[in-house]
């Protein structure tokens, strides 16, 4: 297992008050079912039996989709408060409070690795991604979403990050996080839009005044190429030798 350097310690323990003491500051145990789009994801990949583990895993919302298509669950999360949400929420799943880069799992137990949209956050992302190499199964598959670096809207300067940019947030083009799987042992096998903007609820999540733009915002999204999204999915294996 590897373990963080010792430099770091002030650095996570930074990270962790933000999300104990801010990102889920109004967290409830009662959150809502999982979407539709992290449904459909669940079922495309998801098996009865299959180990699947969620790395940054939050409130546990996509784990509650593979416990309801019959997979065994495991999370992490630097917030002991999501992780707290987690286990009340599936008492039966295996949840721990720590980092990515330093997964509290044994070797080749899991079938199903996910870390969504939480990778640009870790502090050392290549230890993350071969920790969860490690705890992977030979032939498990690898289900990563990561924002854009050439995402269209933030190039022409209109976004300028998520509400942890502050905290830590390395967005990288497409390329540089090919090139970074890589070199964790990771090949990419497959990618695909991050569509979830298609959703009522995300259009009006910020009411009736700004739905039109937010809608417009989803169109564009559903036309843009790959090279213009604001995140992509990567479906990766296990690189071969």
């Amino acid at each position: 297992m590897n373990k963080k350097t010792d430099n770091s310690g002030d650095s996570f323990r930074k990270v962790s008050s933000y999300y104990d003491g801010t990102y889920y500051r109004h967290a409830v145990a009662d959150a809502p079912a999982p979407s539709l789009h992290t449904r459909r994801l669940a079922k495309r990949f998801v098996r009865p039996g299959m180990n699947v583990l969620d790395v940054a895993c939050g409130l546990g919302e996509f784990l509650v989709a593979a416990n309801q298509c019959g997979a065994r669950v495991f999370g992490i999360d630097i917030s002991q408060t999501a992780i707290d949400i987690c286990k009340q929420r599936m008492p039966a799943g295996e949840f721990h409070t720590g980092v990515a880069e330093e997964l509290p799992f044994p070797d080749n137990t899991m079938d199903l690795v996910f870390c969504l949209g939480s990778l640009e956050h870790f502090l050392e992302q290549k230890q993350a991604l071969e920790e969860m190499l490690r705890v992977a199964r030979p032939e498990a598959i690898f289900i990563i979403l990561v924002p854009n670096a050439d995402f269209l809207t933030r190039k022409l300067g209109l976004f300028k990050g998520t509400d942890q940019v502050n905290v830590k947030e390395d967005v990288k083009t497409l390329e540089k996080w090919q090139e970074l799987f890589d070199s964790a042992g990771l090949q990419v096998t497959e990618c695909w839009k991050d569509l979830h903007v298609l959703s009522y609820d995300w259009i009006y999540m910020h009411g009736w005044k700004k739905a039109p733009l937010r809608l417009l915002q989803a169109m564009c999204l559903v036309i843009w190429p790959l090279r213009w999204q604001y995140q992509i999915y990567f479906m990766c294996k296990r690189k071969a030798g």
